[in-house]
């Protein structure tokens, strides 16, 4: 989504700068555009640059988030018997997006690995994801890979999740899906 008209924020608000990864505080008052709402968060430019706003502190810039229909969590806080779904872990990394790139990590072609493993308690299990970035000097890959983990977490059945970055091989365009390709106008 593109926003040309100007919001005022209505309380302080934590943010992320992109792409340097560094938090701040957008103070009340300050006049916002923003430039993608994807994954639960808000793309924003402020007087700092882009920056990042995580969805829960929507109400902050007027605004609420709406889940995308085809890609819906999971039920957060169900149990199951046997191992997580493995396709409602990639659903919920399908929710996740890089801030300046409106299409998911997956479809990106950023995962390059997803195992399922009993966790350490054998009572639940443990989802190893390794992913890389669109650039490796990216200072947005601990919060890209933290807001995977807790996408991960909501799975029913996964106690634990780990997302480590990894830069071999290194991501190149060839690595996007179709559907990716599409939205980027690459096809």
């Amino acid at each position: 989504m593109n926003d040309t008209r100007e919001i005022i924020l209505t309380r302080d608000c934590p943010a992320v700068q992109i792409p340097s990864g560094n938090t701040f505080n957008l103070e009340k008052g300050a006049r916002i555009h923003v430039t993608q709402t994807l994954g639960g968060s808000f793309t924003v430019m402020c007087d700092y640059g882009l920056a990042r706003i995580d969805g829960e502190h929507a109400d902050a810039i007027g605004m609420e988030i709406s889940a995308e229909p085809a890609q819906e969590s999971p039920a957060a806080g169900t149990s199951q018997e046997g191992p997580p779904d493995e396709e409602a872990v990639w659903t919920q990394l399908r929710n996740v997006y890089d801030p300046e790139i409106p299409v998911n990590i997956v479809d990106l072609g950023l995962v390059y690995s997803l195992d399922i493993k009993p966790s350490e308690s054998g009572e639940a299990y443990r989802v190893e994801v390794m992913m890389t970035l669109t650039a490796p000097g990216c200072g947005m890959g601990p919060a890209i890979a933290a807001d995977a983990r807790s996408k991960v977490l909501q799975v029913p059945g996964v106690e634990e999740a780990d997302v480590d970055l990894v830069w071999e091989p290194a991501w190149n365009q060839g690595m996007i899906s179709e559907e990716g390709r599409m939205i980027l106008g690459l096809v």
